[in-house]
């Protein structure tokens, strides 16, 4: 099983927390696709001299072909804004599940933006070991029920035949 890891990697703890996460997933037997890691970044790229438009495109194929390929996508939502790549894991008919450690919210509500809560069909946990549970939860039932037949549901909750 393989997660891709959606999350802000735009200074060193964002860098370093995503990597904890990555090693975390492991530990209960997820790989993971790792943008930071596994994909590598705009900046230095370009800061090397390489076309800005050739970088970009190159690193939006790769992470959409890693969307696609992974069997979960694990969506960080601290930081300033939550990665728009779970629509397309939701249309893609991703699992998605949501790690949000940061409890400060616009407006004081704790509702995110209804298109990423909707999304997230797996839900949102606050802490990395509760995303692990639900995670360990998740590929349990997954195997349990491959085992007796196909009775996996969809993002939206209707049964996957």
């Amino acid at each position: 099983m393989k997660a891709y890891i959606a999350a802000p990697l735009f200074n060193d703890a964002e860098k370093a927390f995503n990597l904890q996460l990555a090693d975390a997933l492991a530990g209960i037997g997820i790989g993971s696709y790792l943008p930071q890691r596994d994909g590598g970044e705009a900046a230095p790229l370009i800061r090397q001299g390489l076309d800005e438009h050739t970088v970009r495109q190159r690193l939006f194929q790769g992470d959409v072909r890693a969307v696609r390929e992974c069997d979960l996508f694990v969506m960080v939502l601290d930081g300033r804004v939550p990665d728009e790549g779970v629509g397309m894991a939701h249309a893609f008919g991703k699992p998605c599940f949501g790690l949000q450690t940061d409890c400060r919210r616009f407006g004081g509500t704790d509702s995110n933006n209804l298109m990423i809560d909707y999304a997230l069909s797996g839900g949102t946990e606050r802490t990395v070991d509760d995303l692990l549970n639900t995670l360990t939860a998740y590929i349990a039932d997954a195997i349990e029920h491959a085992a007796t037949g196909p009775h996996l549901t969809t993002t939206d909750g209707s049964p996957q035949v």
